[in-house]
């Protein structure tokens, strides 16, 4: 191993909590299975930077049968954007020990344009990472090949010198698949002897 690829929501941010999800359904005017199924079926391609988050919530209130008109829309991006900013502090600052140990560090998370504003506004500590690989930026999300295969080419490094750490069986599946070292993330206790 010679670098650590992290995933970032649910290894160094924290997942929506239900809080976050009950204002998410408040704003939009619309709750349960059916909102998040439009929510996370649809998301894709906003991750991948095909769209912006305007497009994406109208195409949202289209699969639901309605109109989020532009300050609905609005609402529902920075509803959105906040339901994604908790940071797990702990991991953060071991990501830091790590980066001052000298360890190549990178980041492969699937994010939307302005998530990924409000954290490169926000977030000091990702200058930690050599290599940012922000889906809406990279034309590839997880788990398509594309988004591990250009963090290796970032890297300078063959897949099999990266370690990629993910709390998604799926996503360490695809980034094992291609030659990486996975790492499914439940604990920092756990990850510290994979990092050994």
């Amino acid at each position: 191993m010679t670098a650590v690829l992290f995933d970032m929501f649910g290894v160094l941010a924290r997942q929506q909590s239900p809080a976050d999800c009950a204002r998410l359904e408040e704003t939009a005017g619309r709750s349960g299975a059916a909102f998040w199924e439009s929510y996370w079926g649809l998301r894709q391609p906003y991750d991948r930077g095909d769209q912006n988050g305007a497009r994406y919530w109208r195409t949202v209130a289209g699969a639901l049968g309605t109109h989020f008109d532009e300050e609905r829309v609005a609402e529902l991006i920075a509803a959105d954007v906040a339901s994604w900013s908790r940071i797990d502090d702990e991991m953060v600052e071991f990501v830091a020990g790590l980066a001052k140990n000298g360890t190549t560090l990178g980041l492969l998370s699937n994010i939307p344009e302005e998530l990924a504003a409000h954290y490169e506004e926000s977030q000091e500590w990702l200058k930690h990472f050599s290599v940012l690989a922000f889906s809406c930026r990279i034309g590839h999300a997880k788990p398509e090949p594309g988004a591990y295969t250009w963090c290796s080419t970032a890297f300078g490094l063959p897949p099999q010198r990266i370690l990629f750490v993910d709390d998604r069986a799926d996503n360490v599946r695809a980034a094992e698949a291609l030659g990486m070292r996975g790492h499914l993330f439940t604990s920092l206790a756990e990850l510290r002897p994979a990092l050994a």
